[in-house]
Parts: structure tokens; sequence; C-alpha cells
């Protein structure tokens, strides 16, 4: 049996990629088998994709028609801004190319997809929105731990650490008191810094906790430890960006699941 006959009339059911459009797309959360075929079919039609760092190599790869645009940011060190990612979208389209701007996860979570598109909405430029298979979810699939589960909680906290102990830090206490778990994103580097304020917001060093670096990759790696020891943990095993940091009672399913887990 082949897949062949279905996927070309999904495909077909795609609206056309027009010259002059900027389509927002999320490119997942890292493996190429993580994207949707909408993302797919967007990269091969594409002359121009303007990507972030998150996107995996392989996924660019598919793109093998169009010129190839690298505006990714890292914490810390020099990078694009945004005002000229957005006029690059702007000159990209007016030039009458079809722009995929392509974003790890999905462009409308943590991603600066508003940004673009109000930028678009300024400049008269058409766009679209593709989404993708968020990083929370993606991670917390590929590391098995549920990010609802009956009797355990009721709500997802997902939350950006970027701004840890700056003016405009996240009321880390709120959050503690809330009693619901959550997913850090962008929280690596500052995580003694968000560890210490959801301690002192009530939440018991005992708590679950967990990071997971480079989810669904080849390189990933799950730490498990307590949100009391979660800093030092990540920091001995030498993980680095990208990660998400899972706090609560779902970390716990994870040890359950995993005998059960397929090879």
């Amino acid at each position: 049996m082949t897949l062949s006959p279905a996927l070309d009339r999904l495909l077909a059911a795609q609206p056309p990629f027009r010259p002059g459009e900027v389509w927002l797309a999320g490119a997942g959360p890292g493996g190429a088998d993580c994207l949707t075929l909408g993302v797919a079919a967007a990269l091969a039609a594409a002359d121009a994709v303007v990507y972030d760092a998150l996107v995996d190599p392989t996924v660019i790869a598919l793109a093998e028609k169009a010129e190839h645009h690298f505006v990714g940011k890292r914490g810390g060190r020099p990078s694009i801004k945004q005002p000229a990612i957005n006029q690059l979208l702007v000159d990209l389209a007016g030039a009458g190319k079809r722009v995929l701007r392509l974003k790890g996860g999905d462009p409308f979570l943590f991603g600066r997809g508003g940004d673009e598109a109000l930028a678009l909405t300024r400049a008269g430029v058409p766009f679209r929105v593709l989404p993708g298979v968020t990083a929370a979810s993606g991670a917390a699939a590929a590391a098995v731990i549920p990010t609802t589960m009956r009797g355990v909680n009721k709500a997802i906290i997902l939350v950006t650490g970027h701004a840890a102990a700056s003016d405009d830090d996240v009321d880390w206490a709120a959050l503690a008191a809330s009693g619901q778990p959550m997913v850090i994103y962008m929280g690596l580097r500052n995580l003694p810094l968000i560890t210490a304020a959801l301690l002192a917001g009530g939440l018991d060093p005992a708590t679950p906790a967990a990071a997971v670096m480079s989810a669904t990759l080849p390189d990933q790696n799950v730490v498990v430890s307590t949100l009391g020891a979660i800093a030092g943990a990540v920091a001995r095993a030498g993980l680095h960006a990208p990660s998400l940091i899972f706090i609560g009672d779902i970390v716990d399913l994870r040890a359950q699941l995993l005998p059960a887990l397929a090879p």
C-alpha cells in the first residue's frame, strides 16, 4: 500500500502559494517528520525561505529551489533585529517572490509571528499562517510527559523564561500559586533564577521537574530531577538550547510510561 494517491489528494486541496505572498509557517519542534503536509508543500513551492536558528537543516534542505535567508537569534549573541526581519519579508514579497517565513514550533506561540503578521498587514502584503507542532507538545511527546492527565491537572501553563529577573519578568509567585504544571520556553540560561522565584512563591523543592533538549532530534536529551535540583542537574548534564523545562506532577508520569514505550 502506498500513501502517494492520498497525499496527492490532500496536497491538491492546499491553497495556491502566489507570488508576492508571505506564509508564516511552523516547522515543528525539530525533526522533519514533525512537519505538517501544508508546510512541506510550501517548502517545495517557495522562492525564498526566511528561517530561524531553531529550524533543523534537514527541513531547510526540502526547499531545493528557494533562496535561503538565515535570520536566527540566539540569546546573548549578535543577531538581526526584528524590524530588519520584517522589512526583509516585505522586500522579498515586493520583488514578487513566494516567501516562506519558517519558525521552530508554531509561529504564533513565542515565535514573533504576530509581530510579523502585523508588519505585513501595515505594508499591505498578503500573508497566510501555517500552524506547526508546538515545541511544548513535541517535546512532551518525545520525552513521554503528558501535558494533561485526568486526576493530575486541569490546565498547563506555557511561559517564557527569557526575561527572568528583569523589569519585564512574569509573576513567578502567581504561577506557583496556581498549582498547575508549566512548560518554560527559553528558560535554560535563567533556570537558577526561575527555580528560586518558584520556590520563593511556595512550590515544594521536591516538585518533579525535567529538561528536554533538542526534542525529536537525534541528540535529544532528557534530564529528570526536582525543582530544587533541576538547575544543577541541567548544568552537570551540559544541556544547551533549545531546551524546554517541565515542572509539575506530570513529569512523574514519564517513569510510569517508559517501560512500555516502543523502541
